[in-house]
């Protein structure tokens, strides 16, 4: 039933918020609302009713681990539009789906974000888990973005700099975490046709297609095939992508794991450190493919839990503290996880 009508807008109580989560996870929420200006944001937080509760504001639901019925109040972005002001500066509405935006830009001649096709979500979560894959991240062209504090109700416009990028964080994750809506992102793309071809599963894929000289749409339809082929659909079986960030640890690990495992692969990281795939640690830990009633993990990719079907976020949850465990036991490496964990975990 409607609690409340603005307008367009309807604020439901005690709404089922499974279908705004990959994981596909059966859980409410107290009060829901779709925005779709800045106008409508104004006017919901405006409301006494809302002033003192918890609040989470949901884009795709891709990076998001629902542990609890949510006790307060989600806001849906469904902002849109896209913005060219030429030579590749480029403007986004935060409620955009991101793989949509990526192609939007292949189709319009500009290259740069190619390799961060198929990643699930909305373009407001990008800057704010700085979203990344087969060597390119997205502050690599970022500008700035804008975003509207909670408390004050003031627009605010965040540089490059002011954003702290780090591996899969931002100041939206950390010292800010809560306190902006990120409303829109500017970008600026290339269309030179330089490509970043790093990754040689990528380069694999372009052989197999006798491409030499690939296009940013090549790399495009290579990386989909690739992440189509290891990652799980998620209309087909819950899930949230890589649950786990890759660790990053100091060269006297690696080479000390690498005496007893001479199979681990790495990735150069900032000096005296390498990055290791999280997958591969999992997975050396016998966890692929292990079920537990309702959850899991992939049987093709240990870096993705699962819902099979009925689990709840404290099953997957706790499945994930289980692998963090046995992973610092047997590498003795911490593994951070990447999904925000919302619920009673976070209170």
């Amino acid at each position: 039933m409607y609690f409340f009508t603005f307008v367009k807008m309807k604020i439901l109580k005690n709404h089922s918020l499974k279908q705004y989560n990959t994981f596909g996870l059966e859980c409410t929420a107290d009060f829901f609302v779709e925005v779709y200006s800045l106008t409508d944001i104004e006017i919901v937080f405006a409301k006494k009713e809302f002033q003192s509760i918890p609040k989470l504001i949901l884009g795709g639901g891709s990076n998001i681990l629902l542990y609890d019925v949510f006790k307060g109040l989600v806001v849906k972005m469904c902002l849109t539009g896209i913005k060219d002001y030429g030579n590749g500066i480029i403007k986004v509405a935060a409620g955009e789906n991101w793989h949509d935006f990526v192609l939007w830009t292949l189709d319009n001649g500009y290259n740069g974000l190619e390799n961060l096709s198929l990643i699930p979500g909305s373009t407001g979560a990008a800057p704010m888990q700085n979203i990344g894959a087969y060597g390119v991240e997205i502050k690599d062209c970022f500008v700035e973005l804008e975003a509207l504090h909670i408390s004050s109700k003031v627009l605010h416009t965040f540089s490059k700099k002011d954003c702290q990028f780090g591996y899969r964080e931002s100041i939206f994750k950390s010292s800010e975490k809560g306190n902006y809506i990120i409303c829109s992102m500017t970008l600026q793309l290339k269309n030179d046709g330089l490509l970043n071809l790093g990754y040689g599963v990528i380069n694999n894929v372009l052989e197999q297609r006798c491409i030499s000289s690939p296009t940013a749409k090549d790399v495009s339809d290579a990386v989909i095939s690739i992440r189509k082929s290891k990652l799980p659909d998620p209309n087909k079986i819950g899930n949230s992508g890589s649950f786990f960030k890759n660790p990053v640890i100091s060269m006297n690990l690696f080479n000390s794991i690498k005496d007893r495992w001479c199979d681990i692969p790495s990735f150069p990281a900032k000096h005296d450190f390498v990055k290791v795939p999280a997958g591969w640690l999992i997975e050396k830990a016998g966890w692929k493919g292990k079920r537990f009633s309702e959850c899991g993990v992939h049987n093709k990719q240990a870096l993705v839990l699962v819902n099979h079907g009925s689990a709840s976020g404290e099953e997957i949850f706790n499945l994930a503290t289980m692998i963090q465990s046995s992973i610092f036991e047997l590498f003795e490496i911490n593994l951070q996880i990447e999904v925000n964990i919302i619920g009673k975990q976070t209170e």
